[in-house]
Formats: structure tokens, C-alpha cells, sequence
């Protein structure tokens, strides 16, 4: 329930502040708060509302190490989207998640020998 009594949706799009943070995440495994709200531009508050929203949504993994906290997407949860129910965040980011791992791959810089 929201602060006002009203449902929560837990509908959430691709092209959304909740999709973008859960692909943030998804790419950058083990980010911080700080991370990820320099990266997208937002403050660290609305990135912690958005990746609250989400841990309720069992979408994300919370480790925490002192202080810190470091986040993973799961991605054996359902996808909250009204289109596509019934698939895995798996299903649905794993084919990115993947090539966008092999791009970065082939751009770092080869190791030198000295």
C-alpha cells in the first residue's frame, strides 16, 4: 500500500527509472547506491526509493560488507510487466546482459608485458 491507502503496482517498464536501475545493476553487479545515482544522474534518495521498490519486488540481491551495501539483480524473478508475464528477468535480460558483457569485454586494453 502506498502512503495514501492506494494498491502498489508493481508494473514496471523497460524504459522506466525502475528498468533502468535493474539494468544498471544487472551490468554492473555488486554497484553502490552511490554508483548508480552518479551514473544515471539521480539522487542517491530516488535511487534508494527505486532499488527499495525493487528488493520488495524480489528483483534485487542486497549484500551488505561494513557500511556498504552492493547490489544483484535476481534474475530467477518473475518480470513485472503487463505484456510479458509469466517470464523470468532471465528470459528477458539475459541475452543483453550477455552481449553487453562480451562488448566491454573486447574494449578493455590488452595487458603489456614489460
Amino acid at each position: 500500500m502506498t502512503p495514501h491507502g492506494l494498491p502498489v503496482d508493481n508494473h514496471w517498464y523497460l524504459v522506466s527509472s525502475h528498468g533502468s536501475v535493474l539494468f544498471y545493476v544487472a551490468l554492473n553487479p555488486d554497484c553502490t547506491i552511490q554508483q548508480i545515482s552518479e551514473e544515471m544522474a539521480l539522487t542517491q534518495r530516488t535511487i534508494w526509493g527505486l532499488v527499495g521498490d525493487l528488493r520488495r519486488a524480489s528483483m534485487l540481491h542486497v549484500r551488505r560488507e561494513g557500511r556498504r551495501h552492493h547490489y544483484t539483480v535476481n534474475l530467477d524473478a518473475p518480470f513485472k510487466h503487463p505484456v510479458c508475464q509469466g517470464l523470468s528477468l532471465r528470459t528477458v535480460m539475459g541475452p543483453m546482459i550477455a552481449t553487453c558483457a562480451r562488448t566491454r569485454r573486447s574494449r578493455e586494453p590488452e595487458a603489456t608485458f614489460a
